[in-house]
């Protein structure tokens, strides 16, 4: 899709480029990730209004460090460069980095010392996040700095001549609470957007896309219930209404009543065409015997494949397939830009799906982030209970299984599952918490059961809070609501003997235990 205003983020490899991307998208423009090596050329072709440098793990100077093309500094668009993307602005225009005499990791005191735009709006002394063990130790005569810190002389700078700014601090993150600020004014101030990104629009570019692609097609979507592909299901239903039909396979990984769920809202409450694919047997089997989550993914993928092939050939004239991938399933699939995304988990669709169904494919929200996926669900009217459910993973309770998938294991974690929602439900910390779950451990655990000893199962409940899914804190959950789901759990699920909480941030953990 075009757009009339993009900032091109080149990703040097930084945990927190996705957080750039959100954070300029927050403002109103839009913003995508590129490769660091990309051409000037291609670059240009884009038409940019402005460019930002990530951050990334490596040092400028190491000789395998990732470079970009000198000839984006001679564009004439404004570039921002953060951490790394400004060290390496810098040594391209003729400074010196060098590793520091004190790595600075965490909150620092940042001095601005310039009324530059970049800066402007800060207090004189404001919090900001560094995390650099490198940083630039001479800066040309060319360049002017804007602010320091008491171990960093140039903790912003800029260029007097060319339009190239840099920052050794994130702004992107929620560490550096006047961020926001560097980003209005890099993309208001300097870049002169006017801001025209936001829900209303891509939706009314979405459904005049849809509708000239697809023509008189008949159009599959993949529903799962979820938030994604429920927003995916009502803009093509408000696109291209009848020509559309939804399968929803149940593989016998779904939460309690969950097929019911999807039913009740998509065929009799939206009226959409909806068939459902019961290929549990199918899939429990497949995976029978099998604990690594990387195989358990391929198999479910597999196992998809197959079963949406023997729905769709029930369905006439079927040229397109439907799919809810979001921007970060792209990105940590590699399929985004090769080269500087690892391959974190496999997503099962993304990539592939098309050549084995032999449909053309539509993917509306493939340039969204989850909390904007939610905004676009808002505007088209769906039901709170939907925008705003919390995510399960494709593969479903599998991957919150570790170990062998089992329908003994399955109807345990299945039941305890149900109960810590209920619970959060209950006591009104739905919306307040981003995703809670049940985990089943490959344990036994000793306890005691009435007056006999048992040996049984292992609960570990998941909850984080987070605005974007890439970065996410525990949730500080009351001991009384925890009290509440241990007690339910242990007392009426026979099989589990044990409940712990889950304390961990992403990083260093993902959200998902698998």
């Amino acid at each position: 899709m075009q757009h009339k205003e993009v900032i091109p983020i080149l990703d040097f490899g930084s945990q927190y480029a996705q957080l750039i991307a959100r954070r300029v998208r927050e403002k109103g423009v839009y913003s995508e990730l590129v490769r660091p090596d990309i051409s000037a050329e291609k670059l240009k072709a884009l038409n940019p209004k402005g460019i930002i440098l990530s951050g990334g793990p490596s040092s400028v100077y190491e000789r395998n460090a990732p470079k970009c093309d000198p000839a984006i500094f001679d564009l004439g668009v404004p570039i921002l460069g953060i951490c790394y993307g400004m060290q390496i602005g810098v040594q391209v225009l003729g400074g010196a980095v060098n590793p520091g005499k004190a790595r600075e990791f965490g909150r620092t005191r940042l001095h601005v010392i310039s009324t530059d735009p970049l800066v402007r709006g800060l207090l004189g002394e404001t919090t900001v996040w560094m995390s650099h063990g490198d940083q630039v130790q001479q800066l040309p005569d060319d360049f002017e700095p804007l602010a320091i810190t008491t171990t960093c002389p140039y903790a912003a700078a800029r260029h007097k001549t060319r339009p190239f700014w840099g920052v050794q601090f994130h702004p992107e993150v929620t560490h550096t609470p006047r961020g926001e600020q560097i980003f209005e004014n890099f993309l208001y101030e300097i870049c002169k957007c006017s801001g025209d990104w936001n829900m209303g629009n891509f939706i009314e570019q979405s459904i005049r896309r849809i509708r000239e692609v697809v023509g008189d097609g008949r159009v599959i979507c993949g529903l799962s219930g979820g938030v994604d592909s429920s927003v995916v299901a009502a803009m093509l239903h408000k696109a291209i209404g009848h020509q559309l039909s939804c399968i929803f396979v149940d593989n016998g990984l779904l939460r309690k009543n969950e097929r019911q769920l999807v039913e009740a809202t998509f065929r009799d409450h939206f009226k959409i065409d909806l068939r459902i694919c019961d290929a549990s047997s199918q899939f429990l089997s497949a995976l029978s015997g099998v604990a690594d989550p990387q195989q358990k993914r391929k198999i479910i993928g597999k196992e998809f494949i197959d079963a949406f092939k023997r729905e769709a050939k029930e369905i006439q004239n079927v040229q397109f397939l439907a799919q809810g991938t979001l921007y970060p399933d792209v990105i940590e699939s590699g399929h985004g830009y090769a080269g500087t995304a690892a391959n974190i988990k496999l997503h099962h669709n993304v990539g592939g799906l098309p050549a084995e169904l032999g449909f053309e494919l539509v993917e509306p929200l493939r340039d969204l982030f989850k909390d904007e996926v939610r905004k676009v669900g808002e505007v088209l009217g769906l039901p709170e209970s939907i925008v705003w459910r919390h995510p399960f993973p494709g593969p479903g309770l599998a991957v919150r299984i570790i170990g062998d998938v089992t329908p003994q294991r399955l109807a345990l974690l299945r039941e305890a599952d149900a109960i810590v929602l209920e619970e959060l439900v209950t006591a009104s910390l739905y919306r307040k918490t981003s995703q809670v779950f049940a985990v089943l451990l490959p344990i036994g655990t000793v306890g005691v059961m009435g007056d006999a000893r048992s040996y049984d199962s292992v609960i570990a409940i998941r909850a984080v809070e987070t605005s974007d899914f890439m970065t996410a804190d525990w949730s500080k959950i009351p001991y009384e609501v925890l009290a509440q789901m241990s007690s339910r759990i242990v007392n009426e699920v026979k099989g589990i003997s044990r409940v712990v909480y889950d304390i961990s941030t992403k990083p260093p953990a993902t959200i998902e235990w698998e």
